[in-house]
């Protein structure tokens, strides 16, 4: 299918799906015109990369996950695991900051 095409089914611009296939998040091939050519798995692998970017994951670790050949039909393989498990304690830290600078903010409000 042509880059309009996978952007219709996938819910997501051309533009987007170029920044994916130079961050080598997503493969296509050229016809002789050089138009990009997607195959019928690409509109499942933009979701995934969708439901990936949705969880606040960066678009590098998201190549690590997907270049990952586990075997698995979840979106994070096993064997990347403690690397998005990583990443969630950074966002438990950075939420638990957040929280402290709230309190604080309150307390000089007087709330």
């Amino acid at each position: 299918m042509r880059i309009g095409e996978l952007a219709t089914v996938s819910g997501v611009s051309p533009r987007m799906l170029r920044y994916y296939e130079d961050n080598g998040l997503l493969t296509s091939a050229r016809s002789a015109t050089g138009q990009r050519l997607y195959d019928a798995a690409a509109a499942g692998v933009v979701a995934r990369i969708r439901r990936l970017q949705d969880s606040g994951l960066s678009i590098r670790l998201i190549g690590l996950i997907l270049a990952c050949a586990c075997g698995s039909d979840q979106d994070v393989e096993p064997c990347l695991t403690p690397a998005v498990r990583a990443h969630l304690d950074r966002i438990d830290a950075d939420l638990a900051h957040r929280l402290w600078q709230r309190s604080n903010l309150a307390a000089l409000l007087g709330s």
